[in-house]
């Protein structure tokens, strides 16, 4: 009669692991806590900046990525000037559903006050604005008015969100003035952020009127600012050089804002790779962490292998038994890693006021991830300990 073949089944193995687990508790944990740093850092990463792209997709989409400007290029030889006509001529062109413009009124400076020095620039553009503007680059008031054709024809601004800031003004309720290009100014509003025209944030916007006939403004836009049918960006952009300014096209710039920030989440994508590999890094500490525990768990446990060899445990089953230790103590990690690298990146997104994304790839890989160090962790002690001989492991206790 021959004794049966003893069998370590898949849930024998969990069992047994989970034995091995619990008794060392807070060898396990902090072994564990090794991968979980790893897994958390790679999962934030990455969490955050997906949550950081899907803002910048839904700000394009409410914004429109339809918007082109026209400036003068930039230019060693000499200062190029748009032509008084430009706004007028782009509006002549069929695919064009509005246009505006601003423009710089030269040696004209905004100050809280006239005691000020006048040397003292402060960066802040002095600008004529038309009362269309508002609409073409979706930008919103954060409080009082915008101008209209009654307010642009007197001495009234309307403050970007940078110059408002800087030159202390909250209120917007009439009795506040500012000292600009010489004379008071009343301010109207003040205006929130602008994402598509960043150049309106550090501006004073005043009416087109007021800034001919008080502060010898010449006419002549600096931007032009042109929304264009969606499928129609790329021929209206061609034909706007010559469009503005047939006799030196090569002099007009044309630009689209919404490449920008399109550009700054490219750039936000090279980073996430640089932090990623930095997560990897700690992953891979964690992982020799969990091998050096594991090495010294088959040191102390000899006599328990020895004792499982007796009973007739084969080499393939003492195999099993510790890679499956080394497999779930990472999975632990990898679990709790994952879960903190969520909850990082929905506290950062909700600080931020972003929509909360954490693709489904992310867990998966990170699930790969613990499996595969957990495995190569655990591979040679789990050798080491299948190749113990019982009666050395046994002469042991």
């Amino acid at each position: 009669m021959t004794a049966a073949r003893s069998r370590l089944r898949p849930r024998d193995t969990v069992r047994v692991a989970f034995s091995g687990l619990r008794a060392r508790p807070l060898r396990a944990v902090l072994s564990a806590l090794g991968i979980a740093v790893g897994i958390a850092a790679m999962v934030a990463v990455v969490g955050i900046s997906a949550s950081s792209r899907e803002q910048v997709n839904q700000q394009l989409d409410a914004l429109g990525t339809n918007l082109l400007t026209v400036a003068p290029s930039q230019s060693f030889v000499s200062e190029a000037e748009l032509p008084r006509e430009a706004v007028d001529m782009v509006g002549r062109l069929d695919d064009v559903d509005s246009v505006s413009g601003v423009g710089t009124v030269p040696d004209a400076a905004v100050y809280r006050n006239d005691e000020i020095d006048p040397n003292q620039t402060n960066a802040l553009a002095v600008s004529a604005a038309r009362t269309d503007l508002l609409d073409t680059v979706s930008a919103t008031m954060a409080s009082g008015r915008w101008l209209d054709d009654v307010l642009s024809a007197f001495p009234v601004v309307v403050l970007g969100a940078d110059t408002a800031e800087l030159l202390g003004v909250s209120r917007t309720d009439g009795d506040v003035q500012v000292w600009l290009g010489g004379e008071w100014f009343t301010v109207a509003g003040v205006l929130d952020p602008v994402p598509l025209a960043p150049e309106l944030d550090t501006s004073a916007l005043i009416g087109w009127p007021v800034a001919e006939s008080l502060l010898g403004f010449d006419g002549a836009p600096t931007t032009v600012y042109q929304r264009v049918a969606e499928g129609s960006v790329d021929d209206v952009r061609a034909l706007l050089p010559a469009t503005v300014d047939p006799a030196a096209p090569e002099e007009v710039a044309v630009s689209r804002p919404s490449d920008a920030l399109a550009a700054q989440a490219a750039t936000d994508e090279t980073l996430t790779t640089l932090l990623l590999a930095l997560g990897g890094v700690a992953l891979l500490v964690g992982g020799i962490g969990v091998a050096n525990t594991m090495v010294i768990a088959v040191l102390e446990r000899r006599s328990e292998v020895g004792l499982r060899r007796a009973l007739g445990a084969t080499r393939a089953h003492i195999r099993r038994q510790f890679l499956g230790e080394s497999v779930l103590l990472a999975a632990l990690g990898g679990g709790g890693g994952a879960l903190l690298g969520g909850a990082a990146t929905a506290a950062f997104a909700s600080s931020r006021e972003w929509p909360f994304a954490l693709p489904v790839w992310v867990l998966a890989g990170a699930a790969a991830a613990t499996i595969v160090v957990g495995a190569l962790a655990g591979a040679y002690p789990a050798a080491r300990a299948a190749r113990m001989p019982p009666t050395a492991a046994l002469s042991s206790v």
